[in-house]
C-alpha cells in the first residue's frame, strides 16, 4: 500500500473504447491515482491503450495486480466478476463496473473476497456519481415522504445509425436490457425508497422489460428497460411523486467526469476505511434482483 499522501498506484483491466475514453482518461487525470498498467485479453490493445496513457502493458494479469494498489475494470461482467475476486485476494482495491456480474454466484464471489481482503470497493453507478444527479438523489432522499416512483430506461443500442461498439457487444446482445440499463434503474431507486421486497417483471417488445417494484420505505416503483427501442423515443426517465409533489432527475452530465468521482470515492474509501455506499455489497444486491427478475419471466415468444 502507498502511504496516503502519495498517488494510489491503479492498474485497468480492458481495452475497449470506454476503457480507454473514460477509465484511463479519468485515472490518468486525477491527481489522487498513478495510471501504471494495462491489461486485456487482447494484448495488442492493451499496448495500444497503454500507449495511449503513458502505461506499461501487462501480458500477465497476476502480474498487473502485484505491482498496483488498485485495479480499475472495464470488461464483460463475467468476465469482471473472477477477475475482481482475483485481484481482491491480490490486496489490491477495486473500482468496478456495473453489473458486477450476471449471476448472483458471480457477484457474491466478488462481494466475499472484498470482505476477507479487506480491500475497499467502488462500482461506477453513473448517476451515483454525477454530481447533478447525486445531489439530487441525496436531498430526494431525505425529503422522504415518496409515494411512488419510475426509473425508464429507453436506449436505441441496435438502431441502423448506431454504429458503436456497444452495439456489438455480445453480453449486451445475450443479455439484454435487464442486466445492461435495470442496474442503473435500481442505484437511483433504492437510495430514495429503500431497498426492493418484491420485484415483477414482465415483457415488452424485442429486449423490453416491465418491472413492478415494492420498497421497505412501503412505496411502489416501476422501471421500464429496453435497449431496443424507437431512436426517437430514446431517453431516461426518473419521476418521484410523494407529498411534496413531483420530482424529476436532472442531466447526469458526461461520464468520465462521473467517473472522477468514483475515483474520488474510493480513494476516500481507502483512506477512511468506510465502505461506500456503492460497494461491491450494493452491487451484489443490484444482481441478486435483477437475477429474481429474470427468474420470473416468460421464455421469450417463439422459445
Amino acid at each position: 500500500m502507498t502511504p496516503a499522501t502519495s498517488p494510489l498506484r491503479v492498474g485497468l483491466v480492458g481495452t475497449g473504447a470506454w476503457a480507454s475514453d473514460t477509465h484511463a482518461a479519468a485515472l490518468r487525470a486525477h491527481s489522487g491515482t498513478d495510471l501504471v498498467g494495462v491489461w486485456g485479453r487482447r494484448p495488442e490493445a492493451a499496448a495500444e491503450v497503454a500507449a495511449a496513457h503513458g502505461a506499461r502493458a501487462y501480458e500477465d494479469v497476476d502480474d498487473l495486480f502485484a505491482a498496483c494498489d488498485a485495479v480499475a475494470f472495464a470488461v464483460p461482467p463475467d468476465v469482471q466478476a473472477p477477475l475482481a475476486a482475483r485481484a481482491a485476494a491480490a490486496g489490491c482495491h477495486l473500482l468496478l463496473e456495473k453489473p458486477l456480474a450476471t449471476t448472483v454466484a458471480g457477484a457474491r464471489e466478488v462481494a466475499e473476497a472484498v470482505r476477507d481482503a479487506g480491500v475497499a470497493s467502488v462500482v461506477f453507478f453513473t448517476l451515483r456519481f454525477a454530481t447533478a444527479t447525486a445531489g439530487w438523489l441525496a436531498r430526494q432522499a431525505a425529503e422522504g415522504g415518496w409515494f411512488t416512483g419510475r426509473a425508464d430506461w429507453y436506449g436505441a443500442l441496435y438502431s441502423p445509425c448506431d454504429t458503436s461498439a456497444q452495439a456489438t457487444s455480445d453480453w449486451r446482445v445475450g443479455r439484454g436490457a435487464l442486466w445492461d440499463v435495470g442496474p442503473h434503474a435500481l442505484s437511483v431507486l433504492i437510495p430514495v425508497l429503500g431497498d426492493v421486497t418484491s420485484v415483477t417483471a414482465a415483457r415488452g417488445p424485442a429486449d423490453t422489460v416491465h418491472l413492478v417494484l415494492t420498497h421497505t420505505s412501503g412505496a411502489s416503483a416501476t422501471a421500464t428497460l429496453s435497449l431496443t427501442a424507437p431512436a426517437r423515443t430514446a431517453g431516461i426517465t426518473v419521476e418521484l411523486r410523494g407529498e411534496s409533489g413531483i420530482a424529476s432527475i436532472p442531466s447526469g452530465g458526461a461520464p468520465v467526469d462521473a467517473y472522477g468521482e468514483a475515483i474520488g470515492a474510493l480513494l476516500e474509501s481507502v483512506r477512511s476505511g468506510r465502505p461506500h455506499p456503492c460497494d461491491a455489497r450494493f452491487a451484489l444486491r443490484v444482481t441478486e434482483i435483477l437475477a429474481s427478475a429474470e427468474a420470473g419471466l416468460a421464455p421469450p415468444t417463439g422459445e
